[in-house]
């Protein structure tokens, strides 16, 4: 019965779409075109080509990204109209075209170039046919796209996605095409490299001369020697209707020449592509006669083919070509030997063709379709909702939603809406999406009942809070058999009342109590005045800011500033005292939203993404260069996370803490200050460089110890970053227990991964994987290299213990540091990944053992550089035995390493 409610609903969606479709269709004059001009005002009819073009007013009505467009004679439409999508919200923009299934089809879309001047040409979007990408545009390069594909869906989506700078798109152009254009391989797409009317000067053709609007650019060959030639009275015994080939008013013009022709493309796209080549062939010469014109065709000097135009009984012929090329395409017509007539080409053209990509599972697109159909009935103007065009994970998924692979395709295993200030029921289709593990549709104003999910459902978290939902929570989430974390506290109609299965200690849940979030009144409150005790955390950050290992020689790279003083490059040498910690109440700044946008320009220069959300560069009224981090709606993080980051920064302040400056919490928007770091992360500059830095203090638990989170300043100075999971280190009489077990898959401690016992260890076991990161520039889990090198730290421990550390040690650094200083890093990091935390060293034996490979390395290359004068090496290589503490159990490479931790990974 399920599956026939779900066949109607099925069928109802599609007839609704076809129904929307049919409404757009009706628009336009030509049939099996859509001619899209983008902000138009109404519709209008080119008198050049005779083709209407309609407003995208039905896909994107808001006209605030409407502009002027000055064309630069490219084009021969009088609009002069373009859209911009420069959203914070948006990272694709997509048409979504009606098509009939198994019909073949040209798709064109025109890009303004004269506006962007201004911008860099560094600055680029891709856009893509469904999820396959065809082409990077930018200004530089560009202005029109053109792709080839075989419909197989009653809709199609034409995307634009943002890469580096915004989107941009004038016109859309639809037009079914012959089929013969992929009778080789239905299943690529061909993106257009050149199509060519040869032995025409004149203007372009197109349609009307060419009834599938292939516009057909004039010759520009510089041989002088070549020569034009036409007829009027040329023809085609077949009929044009039913024909690959051009119209007759471009196969009368074409280029000759007595021995050769050749058309160079030496600015192809980088790397092997395959191509497929079009040639147009029609005797012009009535006089001429079969074997009096045969020429070979050659393809980057490797001969293809014999052409005889009049060897059959037709005077004209069509060869298809199928090659590989990297960058560079040499096509040559010449002459063959005993040929009275040089080669002579008509038109051809040149295709990039492409593998068509998989979309994303059909049942899992028609789910989220009515869902966003149920919402849309009460949430019209919702930004979220105009976000929510093309495949809903590919190429990238939709504001909210998080989509993993599986069986070759794509699936939605998150979904969050919280804060998108949604409103009406919450939708039932819901339900329908089978893999959905995660649900946050919190903090919104969702009433009614909750929809009841079915026993195969696989979420194992899910947050209802903060809504005016009613009746009682028992009947939908009974059958949750996977469920580990639940919320649903501020619904004030809805029973507190939970089912019997979720009943139980191993659930995190809040009970139906309303626990007050963050707002813009409520926000000072968040600030405490002093943390009690140390930390791990405060180790890591007042501990020691050195490089044990570098790459360069320092002498022949020191410069000197305007005093004479050394200044290092590549190379930290401070080691900061522990008496800077300040543990007393800090002022943190409370800044408004309007002075947010003003600082970075409306968001506009991303520097990086988190588990929090993205992180905007921007510059404050004095001055002062700051990087914003903004709580995305769709973060893995919550109100929890960010009040996390408050307590503990508005109390500690160090100079290897990155600070918090301060933060805003307005309209629902959750966004946190911190000085710019220029250098970015040490896992920006990790892998090839050769740093090394450590920390120390004593006991908040940082629980998210990674490359990522080690920030460097200007002067290359590290500061652990993003505090949003910390907790203070369990004390004598605590269980020690955490229900929701934190960090990054590849760095997490498995002791603490498989216990749930927190404590400081957990963090050294953290900081051995970063060490390693370091020494060997691997990241710390790449399951795309063979299965035992998986994990960095398992991989990594045979070759430390059987002596062999210039295994592991990144190549780009070998032969430029001393063996024992590496020594006591690599021992270091070692002891700090051993399985169990009883054997894994302090922090204070760490940055002690780190202090002394610091003064070898540092003293050594200093007397070893004078060796090295004399003719001599300035380093050596060592070989000693390992002696490791035996463990209890002799442990296996540890799947925690190759997982993500549940329940929320970052």
């Amino acid at each position: 019965m399920m599956e026939e409610l779900d066949n109607v609903n099925t069928r109802l969606i599609t007839f609704c779409i076809i129904c929307v479709f049919l409404s757009i269709k009706s628009t336009f004059a030509q049939e099996g075109f859509i001619s899209i001009q983008c902000c138009s005002n109404a519709n209008f009819t080119d008198p050049n080509t005779t083709i209407t073009y309609t407003s995208d007013e039905n896909w994107y009505p808001d006209k605030r990204s409407c502009q002027n467009t000055i064309w630069t004679g490219h084009d021969n439409s009088d609009s002069n109209q373009g859209r911009f999508f420069t959203s914070k919200y948006y990272s694709k923009w997509c048409y979504n075209l009606p098509t009939t299934i198994g019909v073949v089809y040209l798709i064109r879309g025109t890009f303004p170039l004269s506006n962007l001047q201004a911008s860099p040409p560094e600055n680029y979007f891709d856009v893509s046919i469904g999820v396959t990408e065809i082409a990077k545009v930018n200004s530089a390069k560009e202005w029109k796209v053109e792709g080839i594909f075989k419909a197989v869906n009653y809709y199609t989506n034409f995307c634009l996605v943002k890469a580096k700078g915004d989107a941009y798109l004038s016109k859309l152009e639809l037009r079914s095409l012959h089929p013969d254009y992929l009778k080789r391989d239905p299943l690529r797409v061909l993106k257009l490299v050149e199509r060519v009317d040869a032995g025409n000067r004149g203007a372009e053709i197109r349609y009307s001369s060419d009834q599938y609007d292939r516009i057909w650019r004039s010759d520009s060959y510089v041989d002088s020697t070549a020569s034009n030639i036409s007829s009027s009275t040329a023809n085609v015994n077949i009929s044009d209707a039913n024909s690959i080939l051009p119209p007759l008013q471009v196969l009368r013009t074409a280029l000759t020449h007595p021995e050769r022709l050749e058309f160079k493309y030496d600015n192809l796209d980088a790397g092997n592509y395959d191509y497929e080549v079009y040639l147009y062939f029609l005797e012009l010469d009535d006089s001429v006669q079969a074997g009096q014109r045969v020429f070979d065709i050659y393809i980057n000097n490797e001969k293809r083919q014999e052409v005889d135009i009049l060897a059959s009984a037709s005077r004209y012929s069509v060869i298809v070509l199928n090659l590989t090329a990297n960058g560079v395409l040499n096509l040559t017509l010449v002459k063959a030997t005993n040929s009275q007539l040089g080669p002579i080409c008509n038109a051809y053209e040149i295709f990039q063709a492409r593998p068509r990509n998989e979309e994303t599972d059909a049942k899992e697109v028609d789910a989220i379709t009515e869902v966003k159909n149920e919402l849309l009935t009460r949430n019209q103007d919702n930004e979220v909702l105009k976000t929510w065009s093309g495949d809903p994970c590919l190429p990238l998924p939709w504001h909210g939603l998080t989509c993993q692979p599986l069986n070759g395709t794509s699936v939605i295993t998150k979904m969050n809406l919280s804060f998108s200030k949604f409103v009406g029921p919450v939708p039932s289709s819901i339900a329908k999406l089978i893999y959905l593990k995660e649900l946050n549709l919190s903090n919104n104003g969702f009433t009614g009942t909750i929809p009841a999910f079915p026993a195969s459902s696989m979420l194992i978290s899910l947050d209802l809070s903060h809504n005016d939902l009613m009746g009682n929570i028992i009947g939908s989430t009974a059958s949750l058999s996977y469920l580990t974390t639940l919320y649903f506290g501020c619904n004030p109609h809805l029973s507190k009342s939970l089912p019997s299965n979720l009943n139980k200690s191993t659930i995190t849940t809040d009970k139906g109590m309303c626990n007050t979030r963050v707002s813009s009144h409520s926000a000072q409150g968040i600030i405490k005045g002093t943390i009690a005790g140390g930390s791990l955390l405060v180790i890591i950050g007042v501990g020691i800011c050195l490089v044990c290992l570098y790459r360069n020689k320092t002498r022949a790279s020191q410069k000197f500033d305007m005093k004479g003083h050394i200044m290092s490059k590549n190379a930290v040498y401070s080691v900061p005292s522990t008496e800077n910690v300040a543990t007393k109440s800090i002022s943190i700044e409370s800044f408004t939203l309007e002075c947010m946008e003003i600082a970075t320009q409306n968001y506009k220069t991303l520097i990086g993404e988190g588990g929090f959300g993205s992180v905007y560069r921007g510059t404050l009224p004095d001055g002062e260069e700051v990087a914003v981090k903004v709580r995305s709606s769709t973060s893995t993080q919550g109100t929890r996370e960010f009040n996390n980051e408050m307590n503990f920064l508005s109390a500690i302040r160090h100079e290897n803490l990155v600070p918090l400056l301060g933060y805003c919490c307005e309209n629902e928007q959750q966004i946190l200050v911190y000085p710019f770091m220029s250098n970015g992360s040490l896992q920006d500059r990790l892998y090839g460089l050769t740093y090394l830095h450590t920390f120390s203090e004593r006991c908040v638990i940082h629980r998210d110890v990674k490359s990522s989170n080690i920030l460097l300043d200007h002067s290359m100075c590290a500061k652990v970053a993003d505090f949003g999971f910390s907790k203070y280190a369990p004390q004598e009489g605590d269980s020690g227990t955490s229900l929701e077990v934190r960090g990054t898959a590849g760095y997490l401690d498995p002791e603490y991964y498989s216990t749930q016992h927190l404590s400081a260890k957990s963090d050294v076991f953290s900081f051995g994987v970063v060490l390693l990161e370091i020494i060997s520039g691997r990241e710390p889990l790449n399951i795309n290299r063979p299965r035992h090198e998986w994990s960095l730290v398992e991989w990594a421990k045979p070759h430390i213990r059987n002596s062999k550390v210039e295994e592991i040690v990144d190549p780009s650094i070998k032969g430029s540091y001393h063996a024992e200083a590496m020594w006591r890093v690599v021992e270091v990091a070692l002891a700090c990944t051993e399985p169990y935390s009883v054997y894994r060293p302090c922090m204070a034996d760490i940055v002690r053992e780190l202090e002394d490979a610091f003064i070898i390395e540092n003293n050594a290359s200093e007397y070893m550089k004078s060796i090295e004068s004399f003719g001599g090496s300035n380093r050596y290589s060592i070989e000693r035995p390992i002696v490791i503490t035996p463990t209890p159990v002799t442990l296996e490479a540890s799947p925690i390493l190759l997982q993500p931790p549940p329940p929320q990974p970052r």
